[in-house]
């Protein structure tokens, strides 16, 4: 193939996969056609013959302002003390990048359930679940280009949302990650306009906004992060189409110059921060790719006073696929900080109706490691909310936060933190990394905005020690 030739080729896909046209969905077609070949054949091809250098990690300093701001879900009837830390609420944020959109939108969510009529239940709680929804359905009419990519099979399948909003001229895909990796498309993120991102633990579920206790980040203003994640959204678009694979090796487009080794260096004021995405499955992430897996034990294995962790489940096993297996990765890099480096852990685990009650043993053998004689310190809690007079919605009243600070990092994740989440499922981590005079860091770092909200936790009426849990009607792993 020609220089000219090649050129033209990778211009036709690269207006395709990464320019903000509305047409680029009528320009994969004239491209496949003209090729005759699969989006996958033709990036193999130009891989061969156009793989990028990587980029200096000098060259990952944003221009962008890149403004994060922690956002979290506090479920009605939730009380806390007065002067403690909360995130920015959930649909505020949310609608707030609704509003902001004017060229387009990429949407990530395991299911979607924005009405109390998807799961058959009448509740005034789903009120900002229908607003959502609504604003989702006026983007098109306004210009905006939405897509949205969700697990195939959903978790509920009696949800009308896609099909509300298809007529209405949102493009959907649904990644069949079940035949892919024998797992789930568990992502959640947006991106809107390329420059802003949200990443955290909700779904696309007006429980998530009233019921659920959900924690995330928005990041405005980082052009460099939003095309970094949009890559990860390419992947799942692709392999939503009829009879995909997963390719054995990721062509250059989807490579990041951005990961553990090369963070994005952003400076605001006196705060400088280092950022990048990890992505799991490994499957489904380029080499250039930090894994999940891998950001979470690189931080755990780098923090020298203390690591807090507040995930809704946690197994060392693969306990979702068969035969079931155990899986140390996590468990073993908890040990070694707080056994060889004296590292003070505390482990906030969600326990509701639902949980998995194969939990409980593994939490125990963390805690018992706890010694203040050989100052070995593992402290584990349960989070426990009332389910009070809501025993009538369905997987409501859990704190479904997938999180981590120590004292070098911030990690806000997607995942659960049992082994098929790392081995199998899709999910994304966002790593942040600050510095700054002592002073500003306690009151304009999120590191420090998140371990107050940890602590808030923490101390809170609703976190239950281990050895303290005894009969609780709301937690499944009562003994």
């Amino acid at each position: 193939m020609s220089g000219k030739m090649r050129f033209s080729m990778y211009r036709k896909l690269h207006d395709l996969f990464v320019s903000n046209k509305k047409e680029s969905t009528r320009c994969m077609t004239s491209v496949l056609v003209l090729a005759s070949m699969t989006v996958v054949g033709v990036l193999l091809a130009i891989a061969v013959l156009e793989r990028p250098q990587a980029s200096s990690p000098n060259h990952n300093v944003s221009m962008d302002q890149c403004r994060m701001v922690l956002v979290e879900s506090i479920p009605q009837h939730v009380q806390y003390k007065a002067n403690v830390t909360f995130g920015v609420p959930l649909e505020k944020a949310w609608k707030e990048l609704l509003s902001v959109a004017t060229e387009n939108l990429e949407v990530v969510s395991f299911y979607w359930t924005l009405t109390g009529q998807d799961i058959k239940i009448n509740s005034s709680s789903d009120r900002a679940g229908r607003e959502i929804l609504a604003q989702l359905q006026s983007l098109p009419s306004r210009n905006v280009s939405v897509r949205v990519v969700t697990s195939l099979p959903s978790l509920n399948t009696n949800s009308t949302d896609l099909k509300i909003l298809q007529e209405k001229g949102v493009h959907v895909r649904k990644v069949n990650f079940g035949r892919l990796t024998n797992g789930v498309l568990h992502s959640k993120f947006w991106i809107v306009d390329r420059q802003h991102v949200f990443i955290g633990s909700a779904n696309m579920d007006w429980r998530a906004l009233s019921q659920v206790k959900e924690l995330g980040m928005v990041v405005y203003n980082c052009s460099s992060l939003a095309t970094d994640l949009y890559k990860i959204f390419l992947s799942y678009w692709m392999m939503g189409e009829s009879n995909s694979s997963v390719p054995e090796s990721w062509p250059p487009i989807f490579d990041t110059d951005i990961n553990k080794e090369h963070p994005l260096l952003v400076k605001e004021d006196n705060v400088t921060s280092r950022i990048y995405i990890a992505g799991s499955p490994p499957s489904f992430c380029p080499e250039s790719r930090t894994k999940d897996l891998e950001a979470i034990v690189s931080i755990m294995s780098e923090a020298q006073h203390f690591i807090d962790v507040a995930v809704m489940d946690y197994s060392p096993t693969v306990r979702f696929q068969h035969p079931k297996r155990y899986w140390p990765m996590i468990d073993n890099a908890i040990r070694a900080a707080a056994f060889e480096r004296r590292v003070k852990v505390r482990m906030l685990i969600s326990c509701s109706p639902n949980s998995f009650p194969g939990m409980l043993p593994f939490l125990q053998s963390l805690a018992s490691l706890n010694r203040v004689i050989d100052h070995i310190s593992i402290q584990i809690k349960f989070y426990v909310l009332p389910v009070g007079n809501e025993t009538h919605i369905p997987f409501s009243r859990v704190n479904h936060n997938k999180y981590m600070v120590t004292d070098k990092v911030a990690y806000i994740g997607t995942s659960n933190w049992d082994g098929d989440y790392f081995v199998s499922t899709a999910g994304v981590g966002l790593v942040i990394s600050q510095h700054a005079p002592h002073s500003i860091w306690k009151k304009e770092a999120v590191q420090a905005q998140l371990q107050m909200v940890f602590n808030r936790d923490w101390y809170s009426e609703y976190a239950v020690n281990l050895n303290d849990l005894g009969h609780h009607p709301d937690c499944a792993l009562a003994p």
